[in-house]
């Protein structure tokens, strides 16, 4: 039984969250709070596999609060639900140490994927978010910026790029006419080179380009 936390300032959107998840077997809303602090205190006596986060809220927000679970809280994930498609939201969630971004007029079937990612380890970001950051990442203004400070050489950036887009090692090998060792070797370089420990490092670091 997976056990949740549901954290948004608005009651009609923790009544809308709590009544699709009770509707899973697997899934059990253990509270709810209206705010980042009332969130902590829960946290402190309850606990939790993963909080439902909004951003934007009272007293302590959501980045903030996501900061502080990610320190105190090692064992609790945290997947942001929010209505901000802005990239600075999503780099500065990811940066708090949140595992998936949706957005709130996502679907219920989007909200159980994203539940069911982020529990067996994964990342998940709304397929709206996705497009956003391509965009950003692909447009000739932010190429040209980022090629002048940019350490990455040219093949790495492409892979970089690739990965942002979510395509796997196989995709990107037969996209770029490369082996799959070559991408898994330039993969390797990338981490090493952005400070990095997985994918979900280099869609950050990625991202942190944007926002300079």
């Amino acid at each position: 039984m997976i056990k949740i936390l549901i954290v948004d300032d608005h009651a009609m959107i923790r009544d809308g969250i709590r009544s699709i998840l009770n509707e899973q077997k697997t899934y059990k809303v253990l509270g709810e709070a209206s705010n980042g602090k009332h969130a902590l205190e829960f946290l402190e006596k309850n606990e939790v596999d993963l909080v439902v986060m909004d951003i934007n809220m009272p007293v302590m927000n959501g980045i903030e609060c996501t900061t502080q679970i990610f320190k105190r809280f090692s064992g609790v994930k945290v997947l942001t639900l929010t209505m901000h498609d802005e990239e600075l939201y999503l780099a500065k969630m990811i940066e708090a140490g949140a595992l998936g971004y949706i957005l709130k007029d996502s679907g219920k079937d989007e909200l159980i994927k994203a539940i069911e990612s982020i529990v067996n380890g994964k990342h998940y970001y709304s397929p709206e978010i996705t497009i956003n950051v391509i965009k950003e990442l692909t447009s000739p203004s932010i190429v040209t910026k980022r090629e002048s400070k940019n350490p990455l050489t040219t093949r790495e950036q492409e892979i970089l790029d690739l990965i942002v887009k979510e395509f796997s090692n196989q995709e990107i090998a037969e996209k770029l006419s490369i082996s799959i060792r070559t991408v898994d070797a330039h993969r390797r370089n990338l981490l090493e080179k952005t400070g990095s420990r997985n994918t979900a490092g280099l869609v950050k670091y990625a991202l942190s380009k944007l926002s300079k």
